[in-house]
């Protein structure tokens, strides 16, 4: 077996290792694909040093086939296609008592805290894994968790059909995103700066502007006869994402935090108490938004095929996390094939 290990200082190498057999109430995945995310890029970069244990095999967002099962498994057999929903909650704390074991205060986010999917087999709580249909492509599966993300994101932000929406950022999963608010049947508008990300958004048929170029407030109001969003989502983590994200809501409207901040930037509160905003967070998914998740990964109806930039074999990692990290980087998603050396 294969696995591929951060060692610090943006270094990875790819060894053989020994994989125990699962314990009993846990599932050995075989692993197909494993995409590449942010928070792979923060392990990478560093940042996460003192919340990770090195060596640290990364990776969260994948497919596979059930390899092995433990003892007290029952309605899971070898050979069935899956994705894991890497959350291990710890059952106790206040937010797991009234049924947000999402946000648990403890979590455990497989990947981070603990060992990941980027090794050819994984062995991992039998309650994360979700069944998916046998006609649905590994390839597109491993899109499932960014996808439980967004199905997450526009269930707390209460997406309506009609209702005219904005995505502020571009990337994957403001991307994904917009494909599930539209999905919903809204109406929606990516803006981004990054003249690549716009390009790729129209081709997905998404209306997109390039605030540089097209200022997002004076394009909202015209395109909302002047009364603003139904929803906006702030997906960028940037300062001027959250300084506009406010100045784009129509009286009452909703906000929804999709972004992680690494500093609290400043945001205008007066515009809050003038139209009666709302702002919600959203963080990472429950298992309703993982079954959505697969169920519109099913239908066909997404753009999948053109989110997948390449798939590279997992001993091209440590090049991989290089490139993505370059600001020259036009890549939306990229997957590991971990039975691939």
């Amino acid at each position: 077996m294969l696995a591929t290990f951060y060692k610090g200082n943006e270094t990875i190498t790819t060894v053989g290792v020994t994989n125990g057999a699962p314990g009993k109430d846990e599932v050995q995945v075989k692993i197909a694909f494993c995409g590449v995310c942010g928070t792979d890029l923060h392990i990478f970069h560093g940042v996460m040093d003192q919340r990770v244990s090195m060596p640290h095999i990364m990776g969260h967002e994948c497919s596979g086939e059930i390899a092995q099962i433990g003892a007290n498994v029952k309605d899971l057999k070898i050979g069935d296609k899956v994705v894991v929903r890497p959350l291990g909650p710890c059952g106790e704390c206040a937010a797991c008592k009234v049924g947000n074991s999402h946000i648990c205060y403890n979590l455990n986010f497989l990947g981070v805290d603990t060992a990941g999917a980027m090794q050819s087999h994984w062995i991992v709580p039998a309650e994360t894994i979700h069944k998916i249909p046998d006609d649905l492509s590994l390839e597109y599966a491993a899109l499932i968790e960014p996808l439980a993300v967004a199905c997450h994101d526009v269930a707390r932000g209460r997406v309506a059909e009609g209702e005219k929406v904005v995505v502020i950022g571009g990337g994957p999963i403001g991307v994904l995103v917009a494909l599930v608010a539209r999905s919903a049947g809204a109406e929606v508008v990516i803006s981004e700066v990054n003249q690549f990300r716009v390009d790729f958004a129209e081709k997905l048929g998404l209306k997109a502007v390039n605030p540089m170029e097209n200022p997002i407030e004076e394009y909202v109001l015209e395109w909302t006869g002047g009364a603003g969003a139904d929803v906006v989502f702030e997906a960028s983590a940037s300062k001027p994402g959250a300084a506009v994200m406010t100045r784009l809501p129509r009286a009452r409207g909703r906000i929804v935090v999709v972004g992680i901040f690494g500093q609290a930037p400043e945001i205008d509160l007066k515009a809050f108490f003038l139209r009666e905003l709302e702002m919600v967070g959203a963080r990472v998914y429950e298992r309703e938004d993982y079954d959505k998740a697969i169920r519109l990964a099913a239908s066909g109806d997404l753009p999948l095929k053109e989110i997948i930039t390449k798939i590279e074999p997992m001993s091209e990692l440590q090049r991989v996390m290089t490139e993505l990290s370059s600001r020259d980087s036009n890549a939306m998603k990229v997957l590991i094939n971990c039975q691939e050396q």
